[in-house]
This record gives C-alpha cells, sequence and structure tokens, in this order.
C-alpha cells in the first residue's frame, strides 16, 4: 500500500480538524486484525485436521473393527476431499468472493465435525472426513489468496507466512487435545472439537472485509473503495483502484490451459509439480498422520506415552523449525534449505529404519510391542530431527517457490495443478502407508521414504532455480532465456 501523506486537506470544520489530528488513525486498522484472523484460523483448521486424526484412529479401530484398508480410508479421505475442494476453490473464489469461498470452507468444516462426532457407521465417519476435507481445500486456496490481495505491500509476506505457523499451530493443538481426551469414546470429542476452528474461521470471515480487488473485478468499484478505507484508511483509494483495474485488464487475456501444458512454460511447470509431490512421497503426512502408532510400535506402550511423544517431538517441533525457515529463507536461499532439509529427512529416516529392523522387538503398526526401550528414544530422536528437518524447508520453502516461478498470465492456474498434485500426492501417502508397513515391513517403509528423499535431493540440486533476490519479471525472464539458449 502507498504511504500515508503528509497532510490531508480540511473537509470539516476547524474543531472537526482538530479532533481528526488529536485522533490520528490508527497504522494497523482494526480491519486488518480481522484479516490476520481469517489467515490464522484458515490455518490452524487445516493444521488441526490434519493433526488429529493420530490420536483419533485408535478409539476408531476399536470402535469399527477397522482393518489396515478401511483405517487408511478414514485417514486419507480427508486429503481426497482436499483435492476437491481445491480444485473448486478458485471458481469459487471468483464467483462468490473470496470472504465467501471462506465463509463456506467454514461451515464445511463445523459439519464435517459434526458428522465425524456423531457418525453411528463407519461410512458415516468416512463421509464426514470427505466433507471436512472439502473446507481444508477451499480454505487452502482462498485464505492464502485473500491475505495476498488484502495484506499492505510492506505486511505481505508476514501475512502468507502468519497461514504456514498457524498451520503448524493447529497440528500442535490437535496434539495436545488428543491427549487430554483419551479413552474409547475420546475419539469423538477429538474429531467434534474441530467445529472450534471452523466456527472462529466462520467469526473472522464474517467481520472481515471483502477484497477490493474481487469487488473491482465485479464491478463494484463504491464497494471497493469502502473496503479500502478499512483496511488502509490514510491511503488515497482512487490511484490503488486505477492501478487493480489496469492489472485486471491485463490478466483478462489469461492463459489457456493448452498454454499452461505447453512448450514454453513446461520447465517451471515440472519444478512446481516436482516440488509439490516430492513435498508428499517424502513421508509427512505419513508421520503426521500415524504418529500415535508409529510410537506405539517403537515401544510407547501407552496412551499417555504416544501421546505425550507425538504432541512434543512432532507438534512442538514443527511449530518451532518453522521459524528457522521464516528467518533464513531471505538470506540463505531457497535452495540451500530444500538441501539441507532433504539431506536431514533421508538421514533421519534411515535411522528410524534401523531402530525398527535391528533394535526393536517383532512388531508392526497395527500391534505394538510393550516395550522398545534404546529403540523407542532413536527412534524419537529420529523423528524429531526429521519433522525439524522438513519444517525448515520442504514445509514452507516449497510454496514460496511454487508461487514464485510462475509466469503471470500462467500463475494461477499453473498454481492449482501444483496444489491439485500435491494432495493427489498426500492422498497416496496417506491411502497406502499401513499396506506399505504390512507388506514391506516398517523399517523398509521408512527407507523407502528416506530414498524419495534423496531423489529429490539430486532433482532440486539439478533443476530448481534459486529465486532469491530476483522479481518475478526477472524470473520469468531467466525461463525465456533458457529456451532460447
Amino acid at each position: 500500500m502507498p504511504a500515508p501523506p503528509q497532510s490531508r486537506p480540511s473537509t470539516g470544520t476547524a474543531a472537526a480538524g482538530t479532533a481528526s489530528a488529536a485522533r490520528p488513525r490508527p497504522a494497523f486498522p482494526p480491519a486488518l486484525l480481522t484479516v490476520l484472523a481469517v489467515v490464522l484460523t484458515g490455518g490452524l483448521l487445516f493444521g488441526y485436521d490434519q493433526g488429529v486424526i493420530s490420536g483419533a484412529l485408535a478409539g476408531i479401530q476399536a470402535r469399527f473393527g477397522l482393518d489396515p484398508l478401511l483405517t487408511e480410508v478414514v485417514t486419507s479421505w480427508v486429503t481426497l476431499g482436499a483435492l476437491l475442494g481445491a480444485l473448486l476453490a478458485g471458481d469459487l473464489a471468483d464467483r462468490l468472493g473470496r470472504r465467501r469461498a471462506i465463509l463456506l470452507a467454514g461451515a464445511l468444516f463445523v459439519a464435517g465435525a459434526a458428522l465425524q462426532a456423531l457418525a453411528p457407521l463407519a461410512l458415516v465417519l468416512i463421509a464426514g472426513r470427505l466433507v471436512i476435507g472439502l473446507g481444508v481445500g477451499i480454505a487452502a486456496v482462498a485464505a492464502p489468496l485473500y491475505a495476498a490481495e488484502l495484506a499492505p505491500a510492506a505486511l505481505r509476506g508476514r501475512f502468507v507466512s502468519a497461514y504456514q505457523l498457524a498451520i503448524t499451530a493447529g497440528i500442535f493443538a490437535a496434539y495436545l487435545v488428543d491427549g487430554v481426551l483419551p479413552g474409547a469414546n475420546g475419539w469423538r470429542a477429538m474429531l467434534g472439537a474441530a467445529a472450534v476452528p471452523g466456527a472462529l474461521l466462520l467469526a473472522a470471515a464474517l467481520a472481515a472485509p471483502e477484497s477490493p480487488r474481487w469487488l473491482m473485478k465485479a464491478g463494484r468499484r463504491a464497494d471497493a473503495q469502502a473496503a479500502l478505507g478499512r483496511i488502509a484508511p490514510d491511503a488515497p483509494a482512487a490511484p490503488q483502484l486505477d492501478a487493480i483495474a489496469a492489472t485486471l485488464g491485463e490478466e483478462s487475456r489469461r492463459a489457456t490451459w493448452a498454454e499452461v501444458f505447453g512448450h514454453q512454460w513446461r520447465r517451471p511447470l515440472a519444478v512446481g509439480l516436482g516440488l509439490a509431490i516430492f513435498q508428499q512421497v517424502t513421508g509427512i503426512n505419513a508421520v503426521i498422520y500415524y504418529a500415535d502408532q508409529i510410537f506405539a510400535a517403537a515401544g510407547f506402550a501407552t496412551e499417555a506415552a504416544q501421546a505425550a511423544a507425538t504432541t512434543w517431538a512432532i507438534g512442538g517441533t514443527n511449530v518451532l523449525a518453522t521459524f528457522i525457515a521464516i528467518l533464513f529463507i531471505d538470506r540463505l536461499g531457497r535452495r540451500a534449505l530444500l538441501l539441507a532439509g532433504l539431506a536431514g529427512m533421508g538421514a533421519s529416516l534411515i535411522v528410524v529404519g534401523i531402530a525398527f529392523r535391528f533394535a526393536l522387538p517383532a512388531s508392526d503398526l497395527g500391534a505394538p510391542p510393550e516395550a522398545g526401550g534404546v529403540a523407542g528414544i532413536v527412534t524419537l530422536a529420529g523423528l524429531v530431527c526429521f519433522i525439524a528437518s522438513f519444517a525448515f524447508s520442504l514445509g514452507p520453502v516449497v510454496w514460496t517457490v511454487i508461487n514464485e516461478i510462475f509466469p503471470g498470465r500462467v500463475r494461477g492456474r499453473a498454481v492449482a495443478v501444483a496444489t491439485a498434485a500435491n494432495w493427489a500426492a498426500a492422498f497416496v501417502v496417506s491411502q497406502t502407508f499401513l499396506s506399505l508397513a504390512d507388506a514391506l515391513g516398517d523399517s523398509a517403509t521408512f527407507w523407502l521414504f528416506a530414498m524419495f528423499c534423496g531423489v529429490g535431493w539430486v532433482w532440486v540440486y539439478f533443476s530448481v532455480p534459486e529465486t532469491k533476490g530476483r522479481s518475478l519479471e526477472q524470473i520469468e525472464a531467466a525461463w525465456r532465456e533458457t529456451q532460447t539458449a
């Protein structure tokens, strides 16, 4: 946003002018707080849903007598719903508006949470997982888009980064809830508590302004001016609205799908798809979703021990290590963090696989042993290193790069393709993890994820360009140069 003018012409009496001077407008208007609240609650509901299923699975299995395949379905169908929601979110945000799309996401999340908590049958529970996934997918697209369009330029990076931090905080909160709601029927309260961030998102979105950019696109300039007045009261609205109108005029000639997949932008699309897929096939969601069962198989015999290990080793580490990326992504660069993170993830998974193969008593993820001793501690340490390595690299950096590498004409659709690929990969991993562990053994499954980390490291080294300190126009020009070279 432009800087506030040094002085403003008087539009009222001298007394009114004096009162205005005595009560200067705040540098951070309340409306921006509501925008930030939407971003934070959107990330919280995303993270809570990712983390809560870990502690609920044992109770769900006991209640419905699920085999490994149905356990995977209950776990993974939220990612299938999120894939569908993400594919729909772009059109919904354009047709309904950013704010209404977020309201729809919150409503779906509350409805899905109620279905899960009250489910009399496994099929109803699965339906609830699908509904809540739709809400997650819509929010995952609409909330960052909303933040990017309403946050002032000087705060945009922090607002979008706050979304990623809120995701990790949501996962941590889910693990805390899992720890205080054990027991045969605790899973219903765990899943039902997901309605809380959904309700908070509804409340925040109801209080927040609509995106001025979307209002201009809908031909509602007066409403756009009013919205700008709420989020930037001291900045002149007309120049900003004119700039938005000019940008919308350029974007009206947006790329076709044929151009998105065409030869000209094939390399950045390959980079975006590769990063989105490697983020998932290296095992992050398998660890988050099945953390309690992994720790049970590693010798954490009681529910309390499993919940404590999951909460602090996975949830707490995930939150804290994300700050590393925020601090260093613009200093060390994207490639350095990606390469360091993949190396740490691969090494950690190898250690976890060794612990399962050579140090633990015979067990599997569905039948935990009574004790794991030193091997359990080694597994805990390995997973802490794995989560920390992911949290400062593939977690936040992948989405930063994906939103930087595409030219403006294809950026919207190309990012949507990469997002869909990410959710599809997440679905495959969460749907097959227990089956892989059953077929290959626990240790071989972790080593398989470690192998993907190694392949990902080589691919990043040779294929992913450094975008640190480069404008979007410079990045686009670099892609053009590689095609003419």
